[in-house]
């Protein structure tokens, strides 16, 4: 089958023409039979019975994230990304996760703005054991204060490593702080340290309390197993599992329309070379404009053959990388053009570079060579990348807690080859204006000092 066959190609082997060209149109890949249902306590359980290997994604997703927290309580969702891990009435801390790697497994955690999810891949004979253990911290978590005390220091040293010690690492903050004024947005995952400081366990209990039930989860199971197996052990592990009481606050405010450009530049003495982002608001992912921005993205930013990177780095010669992508969030999200500007080099000049390929995407139609590549590359991409039970349920648990529905990743393909010139001229034209961008300047300390001199801003 065709996607089999791409599983084994190489994407820069195709386009340097070392391989014959895959058209994105002739790409079909496999429907995944998807079985859904859920539990009285309102836990939505999909699954894809996969029996070719004796092995099981399971994950449990939450649809908490950093939308769900409030200005002073930042960095709970992930907080509780470790908290979870702490024990619970029948496990001792970190025993969830030995027990997966004592039968051969792996497993790991993630959070974002719109959810936290827990991840392993097992043995299909394990599968029992990890409904049960998924089950368990569900139920019975741990929040007591050494719990709270200990993983709290571990995600402020991991704010120290990400955010405030690395070359740029606080670039994000910045640019989400700028463009979001209301919304939750705002402030990214991994929260403050003012805020986790003045967490109580009270504040914490209050959050898992409301949030880490069965009726704002998804149960996601891809491999090795029976249908009808699958549901009489979620039934027995899950189906006593407490729901939580009332409605589910969603805080997140929406965001006003941007009426008028933001201007922000920032000086870091951990900022090497100077950096320049222009960032717009667009909507959130699976809309129907997300597919045009995302071959929009691809056209400007992939490989050293993309618009941006041919015109700043290889024609001007004045940056180091130069980029556009897409955060696709529930709510909206933000369509992002940046340069690393070589040393010595003017934000303003790579602005102007930026603004230029943004008002040639505006103005001309993009060829169909550029389109054709694009959307294969995006295509053969979501196709190999569902090979491995992980991936399916990865975007399962996507589709499903934040599109709202698991069958739209059998729909993703058709929709990206549905993708035409001219959307992407539209959306360009519709979403890249300059009252609906935040411009932001990351520069070296050192250019605080020529600024003030009257030199470079």
């Amino acid at each position: 089958m065709l996607h089999r066959y791409l599983a084994g190609l190489s994407l820069a082997a195709i386009f340097a023409g070392q391989l014959p060209p895959v058209s994105a149109q002739s790409i079909r890949p496999p429907k995944l039979e998807i079985i859904q249902f859920a539990l009285p306590n309102g836990l939505k359980v999909v699954a894809v019975e996969d029996n070719s290997a004796p092995i099981v994604n399971v994950q449990v997703w939450y649809k908490v994230g950093s939308k769900e927290e409030q200005v002073g309580r930042t960095g709970f969702a992930h907080l509780f990304e470790h908290l979870m891990f702490k024990g619970s009435k029948n496990l001792g801390p970190q025993e969830h996760a030995q027990r997966i790697s004592d039968v051969g497994g792996v497993i790991n955690a993630g959070t974002n703005f719109d959810y936290t999810f827990y991840w392993q891949t097992i043995p299909s004979n394990a599968l029992d054991q990890t409904l049960w253990l998924e089950a368990e911290r569900m139920s019975s978590l741990i929040v007591d204060d050494a719990n709270l005390k200990s993983e709290r220091d571990v995600v402020i040293e991991e704010l120290r490593q990400r955010v405030e010690n690395p070359p740029f690492g606080k670039l994000a903050q910045i640019v989400f702080g700028t463009a979001f004024t209301t919304h939750s947005y705002k402030w990214l995952p991994i929260g403050s340290k003012a805020d986790l400081d003045a967490a109580t366990l009270a504040d914490v209990r209050a959050f898992h309390e409301t949030y880490y039930k069965p009726n704002n989860a998804t149960l996601v199971v891809v491999g090795d197993f029976k249908a009808a197996d699958l549901k009489k052990a979620v039934t027995r592990h899950f189906g006593g599992v407490k729901r939580g009481t009332g409605d589910i606050p969603r805080p997140a405010k929406a965001e006003p329309p941007q009426a008028a450009e933001r201007r922000v530049t920032n000086y870091d003495s951990k900022t090497p070379l100077p950096a320049v982002i222009l960032a717009y608001h667009i909507p959130g992912a699976g809309t129907p404009d997300s597919y045009a921005i995302e071959a929009a993205s691809r056209i400007l930013s992939s490989g050293q053959s993309s618009r941006l990177y041919k015109r700043l780095v290889y024609d001007k010669q004045i940056a180091l990388q130069a980029s556009g992508s897409g955060a696709f969030l529930e709510d909206s999200g933000l369509f992002f053009f940046f340069a690393i500007l070589n040393g010595g080099q003017k934000p303003e000049d790579g602005e102007a570079e930026l603004a230029a390929e943004i008002e040639r995407l505006k103005n001309e139609l993009v060829t169909d060579a550029e389109l054709e590549k694009a959307k294969t590359q995006i295509i053969a991409e979501s196709t190999v990348g569902q090979q491995t039970v992980q991936q399916r349920a990865d975007a399962l648990g996507f589709a499903s807690c934040v599109l709202g529905n698991p069958e739209l990743v059998n729909e993703e393909v058709t929709r990206m080859q549905a993708v035409t010139a001219a959307d992407i001229q539209r959306v360009a034209k519709k979403y890249l204006s300059k009252e609906n961008r935040s411009v932001i300047y990351m520069l070296p300390e050192s250019m605080r000092s020529a600024s003030a001199e009257g030199g470079a801003k």
